[in-house]
């Protein structure tokens, strides 16, 4: 079970959007690109709701075992140790399967029955179906701009679900968030979100994604150390999303939207 905090700054009608959805008993999608609070709005949601939240990030090794559960050798016992998404129904609260299409595809199909009327979740290996409790909620993430044809969810999982999508917040709204998020000063988070408008104006043109609202935020933390900027917001800003020596160039020219007021 994760620990989550406040201070969330919404950019449009999510909040509401989540709350009808979990009133509803219905699942969500949320899809964006990364960084752009995903992960972040969903703790805040569980915290807003009061209930407990269970995080599964997926990669192409997660199974269904790493979802439900598994038998585990202890000493000369077997005992049956149940994992997140079971927990989650058992208990109650927010299972958030984070980049689910990254999961195997047999990891995926165990979802079908938690997400349509059903709500109920089967454990083959212990025999037990699972009704999930009325404050029981599956949210699942993904980056539409990292899949292919090969990595995507079926159309039949998809309309299983309630689905918001997440971009970039507007400059004012992402200034705001990154001054709360890193408490640098209000100018300074808006001269960084500036600079990561312009900055996503490369993707597509030696950028394969923009810079995102996390990194605005880790550059505003870095800097406040009070070490020498330049480096700093090269290290926050630039390093981590490119080697390529003309976008580098032409990052580094933007970093003057940003240096005046570090």
């Amino acid at each position: 079970m994760d620990d989550v905090s406040s201070n969330y700054i919404a950019s449009g009608n999510e909040i509401e959007v989540f709350e009808r959805a979990f009133s509803g008993k219905l699942p969500l999608l949320i899809k964006g690109p990364t960084g752009c609070g995903k992960t972040r709005f969903v703790e805040h949601m569980a915290e807003r709701l009061g209930v407990p939240m269970w995080t599964v990030s997926c990669n192409e090794d997660t199974s269904a075992s790493d979802l439900v559960g598994r038998y585990i050798l202890r000493g000369t016992e077997t005992p049956w140790i149940d994992g997140p998404l079971t927990q989650a129904v058992r208990k109650g609260g927010i299972c958030y399967l984070d980049e689910i299409v990254e999961a195997r595809q047999e990891a995926i199909v165990i979802l079908n029955s938690l997400a349509d009327h059903r709500r109920t979740l089967f454990v083959d290996k212990t025999a037990e179906t699972l009704h999930a409790p009325e404050h029981f909620m599956l949210v699942a993430s993904y980056n539409p701009g990292y899949q292919s044809t090969l990595r995507d969810l079926k159309e039949s999982v998809k309309q299983r679900f309630v689905a918001i999508h997440f971009d970039y917040p507007a400059p004012e709204i992402e200034a705001r968030i990154v001054a709360t998020e890193s408490g640098c000063g209000l100018d300074f988070a808006a001269a960084l979100t500036r600079f990561g408008v312009r900055a996503r104006e490369l993707v597509g043109n030696g950028l394969f994604e923009g810079v995102s609202t996390r990194m605005l935020i880790y550059a505003a933390r870095l800097v406040g150390t009070g070490k020498p900027a330049r480096e700093l917001l090269e290290a926050a800003l630039i390093d981590p999303i490119t080697d390529d020596p003309n976008v580098r160039a032409t990052l580094r020219g933007l970093l003057s939207l940003v240096e005046s007021r570090a």
